[in-house]
């Protein structure tokens, strides 16, 4: 059903292809950008990946750039504030962020700090705090899973407080996003499984989710396809450059998807993880997707069941009887993740993902305070969060 109203938005201009890269500086021109500063972590430059992005300058006869490589992994006030000195001082107009979530995150904040002009980014904490149009802002991923070079939002670490910081805005949306396969050949394959699983999440909740809409649910939908089609493919051969380019598309659209839909408890309780035991995000949405599927199956039955089209293709599709449709869904999600556990070792439950059973409830109680839980299709109280983050054990 089309909701009585609902608002889309997707403002970022999007180059994909095996040599898009080679039109970064052009593009550069056309946002009236002269001077990039280029933004990404040592592990990229140590893996060579940056070379694809110098040596795209370098061919156009541009070079003036600085370059800025020390981003943590967990991006930082502290970073940004760098960040913000060295972009005012070399007179930078544009950035340019290489990388994953961390770099991402970071140049948004970046963003935030230098057209505010201010120095205390915990200012802008929130949502719809920003009333500026920003800097020019191109992201080019080196990972197929956040989707953030088409979102609106960003997570900043405060190491002070050991807390982490939101901001959503729809002027933190980027005006340029990158595909380029080059991008992720060098990607290990358990790195490759996780962010895959995240974009997966991406996808299936936002077609799930109160927020949803028409154009979410086409975006989630190829997403799904996508990466059902590729991802088994490319971790058997890392080295195949359009599979590696349907999952960078598949967590560019899913990234569309759920930046217009939202997310739901599958989100919740892997921020809620990641803050009390440290597990990396995608590991954590592999883990919990089924789990957080079964607990909203009263609300979603039909809604899960389409979904087994694209997760299984027509043929299984075809053959299940409609009323075993959703469960058959949750089936095939088991069934993928069976295939990446035997492939990379990715995690399928907490336990094999090292987390204590005594954090459990700390698990359970972090995740009622995510503001996803909104979205969610089931209402969420401490001992709903806490049987499903039980069931996600062992």
């Amino acid at each position: 059903m089309i909701p009585e109203y609902y608002e889309f938005e997707n403002p970022v201009r999007i180059l994909s292809g095996l040599r898009a890269l080679d039109n970064l500086p052009f593009e550069l021109g056309r946002l009236g950008a002269r001077r990039p500063l280029v933004i990404t972590d040592p592990g990229i430059v140590k893996a060579g990946i940056l070379e694809h992005v110098t040596c795209a300058f370098r061919d156009s006869g541009t070079e003036s750039f600085t370059l800025f490589d020390q981003v943590p992994p967990e991006s930082s006030l502290e970073a940004v504030r760098k960040l913000a000195r060295i972009y005012r001082q070399q007179g930078c107009d544009c950035m340019v962020a290489v990388g994953g979530g961390s770099v991402i995150d970071t140049a948004k904040g970046l963003n935030i700090m230098i057209t505010e002009e201010t120095d205390d980014l915990r200012r802008f904490v929130g949502s719809d705090l920003l009333e500026k149009p920003m800097k020019p802002l191109v992201v080019i991923p080196t990972t197929s899973g956040t989707g953030s070079e088409v979102t609106v939002a960003a997570m900043i670490t405060d190491t002070v407080n050991h807390v982490k910081l939101p901001f959503t805005s729809r002027f933190l949306l980027p005006r340029l996003a990158v595909l380029d396969p080059r991008m992720t050949l060098g990607l290990p394959p358990a790195i490759t499984a996780a962010t895959a699983m995240d974009a997966l999440t991406h996808a299936v909740e936002s077609y799930l989710c109160l927020q949803k809409n028409p154009l979410s649910d086409a975006y989630g939908w190829a997403a799904i396809q996508l990466i059902r089609a590729h991802l088994v493919a490319v971790l058997q051969d890392g080295k195949d450059e359009n599979g590696r380019l349907a999952l960078a598309n598949a967590s560019c659209m899913a990234g569309v998807a759920f930046s217009n839909s939202m997310v739901g408890i599958v989100h919740a309780l892997g921020h809620g993880c990641g803050g009390a035991c440290g597990v990396p995000h995608g590991v954590a949405m592999n883990i919990f997707l089924p789990h957080g599927l079964e607990y909203n199956m009263g609300k979603v039955r039909d809604l899960l069941a389409q979904l087994l089209l694209p997760l299984a293709g027509p043929e299984t599709f075809a053959a299940t009887p409609a009323g075993g449709r959703a469960e058959k869904a949750v089936a095939e999600i088991r069934g993928l993740q069976a295939d990446l556990h035997r492939i990379t070792r990715l995690p399928r439950t907490l336990k094999e993902a090292g987390v204590p059973r005594e954090k459990l409830e700390l698990i359970a109680e972090k995740a009622l305070g995510d503001g996803a839980l909104l979205f969610n299709p089931e209402g969420v109280d401490y001992r709903d969060a806490l049987a499903v983050v039980r069931n996600a054990y062992e």
